[in-house]
């Protein structure tokens, strides 16, 4: 160890767990009867944009999964005399003919584009059984419901199904398939285990339990699925944003001592009386999402020995944090495109099998 390390915190590159997954890839087109195609679609002419349609090129090809770049509105390079065209223009026709293409697989628009509701509304009109974000509204309520197993064919239905069966491990019940997971949330809680946060011994959907996690950033897209995820596997989360903080749990506290301690089948979440500081002081891990290059958590109010982990663009931790932070993870992108591959894997499979017209009925259960 050199030094200057004597003493701080492990600075740990998700390389190691990537490539774990990048090997289960493998292995799952390897047993597939073809390779599955994924459609980009990139509307903007946003450098960080372009430069992850690139990045997921390089990782499809380098799979062997097949990628196709459709570029439309701003991202369209103009010959010289042609009018400029404006962010997102064709965007939503390009979302729909994906949709009605049975060659393709899975499609992954590049946000933002427009920015707010309206992007939210492009994330509903993708296809559940091609999204490979996991942003429809479908996989959300799977998400905040704790309901982890599905039927394919509830993916094409709009009629809610009963929960039919108790979560026992994270093996689909015969007819069953995985639900499809938002894949930074997903990604960051594949660290979490890889690191041992989770705890193997306790019981699946659990195992979480014990500790105290804080994520700053309620967006829709990372911060509120991360903490309901790490609630609904049993930790207790503190979601920080601007103008609040959520507490989110399985085990609400009551108000009454002498009540019985109450185990629901997926979070809950109440207004939160702590301040930032105070949260994370008691926080065992700290996810910080913020798309600011200006945000900062301060390392004086990180418990000693927590875990930081870095998901935004831009680096949310003082350069100091591993003074305090016993692992500090500086970011997660690595793994968050195998999540979305292999998502894209299994929305290909899902889309094969046969079920039995009506079959629509959920169970819960994940990751």
């Amino acid at each position: 160890m050199p030094p200057d390390a004597v003493g701080k915190g492990i600075l740990l590159k998700v390389d190691p767990i990537a490539d774990a997954f990048r090997a289960e890839v493998k292995d799952g087109l390897a047993a597939s009867h073809r390779a599955p195609m994924l459609v980009g679609i990139l509307a903007t002419n946003a450098s960080p944009s372009r430069f992850y349609a690139e990045f997921t090129r390089k990782q499809c090809e380098g799979l062997g999964m097949r990628f196709i770049l459709k570029e439309v509105g701003s991202a369209v390079k103009q010959n010289e005399g042609e009018e400029a065209r404006s962010d997102g223009d064709g965007v939503e026709e390009v979302i729909i003919e994906a949709n009605e293409d049975d060659s393709i697989d899975g499609i992954m628009v590049y946000y933002p584009i427009f920015g707010g509701q309206q992007d939210h509304y492009l994330q509903q009109i993708v296809s559940p059984l091609k999204d490979v974000e996991g942003l429809h509204s479908k996989f959300h309520y799977n998400l905040y419901h704790n309901i982890r197993f599905i039927t394919p064919a509830s993916l094409a239905s709009t009629i809610s199904s009963k929960v039919i069966q108790p979560i026992i491990d994270d093996i689909p019940p015969s007819g069953t398939v995985k639900s499809i997971i938002p894949c930074t949330p997903l990604g960051v809680v594949k660290c979490l285990e890889y690191i041992g946060v989770y705890n193997k011994i306790l019981t699946y959907g659990d195992r979480a339990y014990g500790k105290t996690v804080t994520v700053i950033n309620r967006s829709e897209v990372v911060g509120r699925p991360l903490a309901a995820l790490l609630a609904n596997d049993g930790a207790r989360v503190f979601s920080a944003d601007i103008d609040s903080i959520q507490e989110y749990t399985k085990r609400p506290r009551s108000s009454n001592p002498t009540s019985a301690r109450q185990y629901l089948p997926h979070h809950t979440s109440h207004l939160c009386t702590l301040s930032l500081e105070e949260c994370l002081a008691v926080s065992d891990v700290v996810i910080s999402a913020v798309p600011s290059a200006s945000y900062k958590v301060k390392t004086e109010w990180l418990k000693e020995g927590c875990v930081c982990v870095n998901v935004a663009a831009d680096k949310n931790f003082e350069k100091d944090v591993r003074d305090k932070a016993s692992i500090y993870i500086p970011a997660v992108g690595k793994v968050t495109i195998l999540m979305l591959l292999r998502n894209l894997l299994r929305l290909s499979h899902y889309n094969d099998v046969s079920v039995p017209s009506g079959s629509e009925d959920i169970i819960p259960a994940s990751e």
